[in-house]
């Protein structure tokens, strides 16, 4: 199936979060109070007329999705991008051509087609401030082996979904990520 095929199959923002079981508020908190700043208006309004879309992997339950998409969500509003979102695990087909590193189905990634269907940028899976801050969380987990290395890791990926839903400097780092990548 090509891009555009794909593009043509998604489904609205709107129905990606009416069907949200996880993760759903943090998402909408986000999305509700994150505003693109107004000196870069300019630079994504001149995106508006190339007919651009964005196909889009994710998940509910993935913490960087519940940043990244409403981030590119208000991005796609003032250039005009229109989104198309897709659940991975249902997806493989496409989330296969786009592993991190060759390997990892790591989401969420944002695919970046013309309006004749070529693609144009991938973003993601994360932006690099976030990917430090990933970094030196896990960095205080004791070993795989360590009786307690579960526990920890669940209340390591609960504490990076608050910070993800509450600091402000990340979404402007994630929105900056972005924009480097769709305006050239």
């Amino acid at each position: 199936m090509t891009l555009q095929q794909w593009a043509n199959k998604g489904i609205s923002f709107n129905t990606y979060v009416n069907n949200m079981t996880v993760n759903q508020y943090e998402l909408l908190h986000i999305y509700n109070n994150f505003l693109i700043p107004n000196e870069l208006l300019p630079v994504l309004e001149e995106r508006q007329n190339d007919g651009w879309r964005v196909i889009v992997l994710t998940a509910d339950w993935c913490g960087d999705a519940l940043l990244c998409v409403p981030v590119m969500k208000r991005i796609c509003e003032v250039s005009n991008i229109e989104m198309k979102l897709f659940i991975r695990d249902e997806n493989l087909e496409l989330m296969d051509q786009y592993l991190t590193n060759g390997a990892a189905r790591a989401i969420p990634i944002f695919i970046f087609i013309n309006k004749d269907g070529k693609e144009q940028a991938v973003w993601g899976p994360r932006a690099p401030k976030v990917q430090e801050l990933v970094t030196s969380m896990r960095a205080t987990l004791p070993e795989k082996d360590d009786p307690q290395f579960e526990e920890k890791q669940k209340e390591m990926y609960a504490n990076f979904r608050a910070t993800l839903a509450d600091d402000t400097s990340l979404w402007a780092h994630v929105m900056d990520s972005m924009i480097e990548k769709i305006v050239k």
